[in-house]
This record gives structure tokens, sequence and C-alpha cells, in this order.
């Protein structure tokens, strides 16, 4: 799964591949808005706080926070005139491909 680790007070971000099933339970199971602790990740994360903010599934379909599953129509976000647009729901699990991470609370260390 790849996390794309932002921090919106510097406008950078990371963008991590992490393979390991150990590291990434501690996103399972939360929806969209929780904040999480980043240790999991490894020695470097220690001390900072992420919000998970959005992502997408491995079929691409985007993570949409309120919903558990549904098919968009006119009037919605991400709907276009000609088309329905299918969106999952905001609870992390294991079909998850990308998750987009803000950094809400920094560590005394930076993480280059």
């Amino acid at each position: 799964m790849k996390l794309n680790i932002s921090f919106p007070a510097t406008v950078c971000q990371k963008l991590i591949e992490v393979d390991d099933e150990r590291k990434l339970r501690t996103f399972y199971e939360k929806r969209m808005a929780t904040e999480v602790a980043a240790d999991c990740l490894g020695d470097e994360w220690k001390g900072y706080v992420i919000r998970i903010s959005g992502g997408n599934d491995k079929q691409g379909f985007p993570i949409k926070q309120g919903v558990l599953t549904l098919l968009l129509s006119k009037g919605r976000s991400c709907y276009r005139p000609r088309k329905r647009k299918p969106v999952q729901g905001c609870i992390v699990a294991t079909n998850r491909s990308f998750l987009n991470l803000v950094i809400v609370k920094k560590s005394k260390d930076d993480v280059h």
C-alpha cells in the first residue's frame, strides 16, 4: 500500500510504500478523518500523529467521507454530467491501494 503523507504547514509531501501488513494494521477498520499515531511506520515517525484524509482502492475508486458504498448521481461531488461515479466507503480495509495522510502533530525530530 502506498501512503502519501503531507504536512500542510510546509507544503511538503512524502510518498512511501509499505508492504508489511503488521505496519498497516493500525490503519485498518479506521474511518476517514480519524487521527492515528504514526509510530507503526518506523522509528523515524515516532511522536507524529497523522489523520486519514482520503485514498483509493485497488480498482481506483476514491474513498468518500460519510458513505459505505454509493453510486453517485447529479448534484454530488465526483460527478460529471455524462457519467455516474461509484465511490468506496470511508472505512480503511485491506482492499485499499493508496492512502492520503496529513500530519496533525509533529515530532521534535524531522523526517527527511
